[in-house]
């Protein structure tokens, strides 16, 4: 009897096929689709030059990071007489990598913009020679960061601790390397680079900040650096702070109107901003020595040695027992 019951619950064999009808509405959809894409307003890709390749620019992140941080990402031990042939290696695979995405890059924005050839081959491979020949200033840039990591953090147990885990190091890392790119002119790769640490991280900063030396962000986890953010030396942040623009006025013409100017704040020198606060506007200037406290909201300038707080809220406590119980207990 139990054999039987498993046979009844054991399907028949039926034949993996498509039917007619169904072969006929999956043409359908497709021919639907592609008309789809017919429309300039719809958003598609067709018949446009390749685009960089998110994959391959993720790996020369990675290569990257163990250029600039040497034996600590690489899979082995390196002494100072195998240094020059390791970086020999990886900066020449690097070259090679970088030259092909920012000729794409370029060779896209070139078919976008319907502009002159440019000869993107050479351009490309000209730029990435100019971005390593700017290796050395980043990492001295780095080791400032990691540095101010390490002074601002007495959790951090060392500076090897900070390079290999700290989230904060790896979007400033990633920033410094797309930033470098930005300034350049290359379109696509810096913010393909910085949202991908952002997608890694939870720290947004766009390519286009301006951010100066020793910078430390604790934790981490929300916080937003806009494209036209400057932010002076020495400079510290928590999770959750917001750096970024007012809002465009709807029925405006909105980014289009607002896109190339100023519109996100200024940080001098020697600022502290804690956890949460937010501060907006391109005109907005926090003074240098300046301390922000957590959950605190600006939109207009404050001047050099000023601490800005928030009043204490008020806190409630409330009794959670039900009545017939505190009764009980009185009278006992």
């Amino acid at each position: 009897m139990a054999d039987d019951r498993e046979m009844e619950n054991i399907c028949e064999y039926e034949e993996d096929v498509i039917i007619p009808s169904q072969e006929a509405r999956l043409k359908a959809a497709v021919e639907a689709m592609a008309r789809s894409c017919e429309h300039e307003e719809n958003v598609n890709h067709v018949g446009a030059a390749l685009i960089p390749s998110k994959d391959e620019i993720i790996r020369i992140l990675g290569i990257l990071q163990d250029i600039l941080f040497p034996g600590y990402f690489g899979r082995q031990e390196l002494t100072h007489s195998t240094l020059s042939y390791h970086l020999g290696h990886e900066m020449t695979i690097a070259f090679e990598l970088l030259a092909a995405q920012i000729s794409k890059s370029i060779r896209h924005e070139c078919r976008r913009m319907d502009s002159l050839c440019v000869k993107c081959l050479q351009k490309g491979r000209e730029e990435a020679i100019v971005f390593l020949e700017k290796l050395p200033a980043i990492r001295e840039k780095l080791a400032r960061d990691v540095r101010a990591h390490y002074d601002g953090d007495p959790a951090s147990k060392s500076l090897d601790e900070i390079v290999f885990s700290y989230p904060g190091l790896y979007a400033i890392l990633v920033y410094r390397v797309a930033h470098e790119l930005y300034i350049r002119n290359i379109p696509l790769m810096p913010r393909i680079m910085t949202e991908h640490a952002h997608s890694l991280t939870g720290i947004d900063i766009n390519p286009g900040a301006t951010i100066g030396s020793d910078f430390f962000i604790d934790h981490g986890t929300g916080v937003v650096i806009g494209e036209t953010t400057d932010i002076g030396d020495r400079v510290r942040i928590y999770q959750g702070v917001t750096l970024g623009a007012l809002s465009v006025p709807r029925e405006s013409e909105g980014g289009n109107y607002l896109r190339g100017r100023k519109r996100h704040p200024t940080i001098e020198d020697d600022v502290t901003i804690y956890a949460q606060a937010t501060i907006l506007g391109g005109e907005t200037v926090i003074g240098a020595r300046c301390v922000i406290g957590g959950n605190v909201w600006l939109t207009s300038s404050v001047p050099p040695d000023t601490t800005v707080l928030i009043e204490t809220p008020r806190h409630v406590f409330k009794e959670d027992r039900p009545a017939a119980t505190r009764n009980r207990t009185a009278h006992s």
